[in-house]
């Protein structure tokens, strides 16, 4: 190659990384969500994913990369490259928690990602089986000190929000309670019916249909007031608990994004959670939507990061990567 042909490839390098970057950023996205299918952040996705399409003159598409409890995921999301191609959506804790309790963390949330929008809130729900009958939370705490043997509680998963509020009402209570880790809810609202545990920690969404059909109770919400969603049942925190654990679910970009898409992207995620018919699917399933810009979602990671890292660092709980 002689020097003039080399010197104008090299010249012409920039424009085609440019024109490479344009064309991902007009072709495909794909929102990754690292949880299964059919669940309420997997719809909350394809709602979304269906409406920003237009918005964004892209086709946008939902991709379950499932495993580690979110890890592969987010792992993925990392890697990527920063051209809108990808795209993460997952629960605020899976964002906070992991890199609290791996022993060599696989991510730092503000050093690997571009933070885009605060989509939508969930709640949990502390839940008693049919056999342990009691009318509120604090006849149930007298009822867990009367019966020392049956302390045992179901959580969806160790290392999650379920798992640290059982933590910190041991501590709260003085109560020793057993901790029992499933995988999901469904399990553990079955063991609550059968009187194999006495009281589960796991979202309200899962626990509704069967509060209403009177197979479990639910005795206490984790958001700061009343659920709109169970406005019968008393928060932790009316309840004499000094606990606020609601969660949410957030939108998220590699590391390098341009702030420009990021800015768009959250734009048209917040208008497309602004529509009453998103709205209204959302909350029929559980969920409070809510939509912000990058600002929003950063100060809600901060707070959730200062309130739950001194209760994990108390269980010296962790995980070997």
């Amino acid at each position: 190659m002689d020097r003039r042909k080399f010197m104008t490839g090299c010249l012409a390098l920039p424009l085609l990384a440019r024109t490479g970057e344009a064309r991902a950023q007009a072709g495909l996205t794909k929102i990754v969500f690292p949880f299964a299918a059919g669940a309420g952040g997997d719809t909350l996705c394809r709602l979304i994913a269906q409406e920003m399409a237009p918005v964004l003159q892209r086709t946008v598409v939902v991709e379950n990369r499932t495993g580690g409890d979110g890890l592969i995921g987010i792992k993925a999301v990392k890697g990527a490259s920063p051209d809108g191609s990808m795209v993460l959506v997952t629960t605020g804790p899976t964002m906070y928690l992991l890199p609290m309790v791996e022993a060599t963390p696989s991510f730092d949330t503000s050093k690997d990602f571009v933070p885009v929008s605060l989509l939508a809130r969930f709640e949990f729900a502390v839940v008693i089986g049919p056999g342990v009958e009691v009318a509120d939370f604090r006849a149930f705490v007298a009822w867990l000190k009367a019966h020392p043997d049956k302390t045992s509680f179901g959580v969806p998963s160790n290392g999650t929000i379920p798992h640290f509020m059982g933590s910190k009402l041991e501590k709260d209570l003085g109560i020793p309670l057993t901790r029992v880790p499933y995988r999901g809810s469904a399990p553990i609202l079955n063991d609550l019916v059968g009187g194999h545990i006495s009281f589960g920690i796991t979202t309200l969404a899962d626990a509704l249909p069967q509060h209403r059909a009177k197979g479990v109770k639910i005795i206490a919400v984790s958001s700061a007031e009343r659920s709109p969603f169970a406005p019968d049942v008393p928060s932790l925190r009316e309840s004499g608990i000094d606990l606020v654990a609601d969660a949410w679910y957030g939108m998220w970009l590699p590391a390098g994004s341009p702030s420009e898409f990021a800015s768009k992207l959250g734009a048209a995620a917040s208008a497309a959670l602004a529509k009453s018919e998103v709205k209204e699917k959302l909350t029929a399933i559980g969920l409070i939507p809510v939509g912000s810009n990058a600002d929003g979602l950063t100060k809600e990671l901060a707070a959730n990061t200062a309130l739950w890292q001194p209760i994990v660092k108390a269980t010296g709980y962790k995980i070997e990567n």
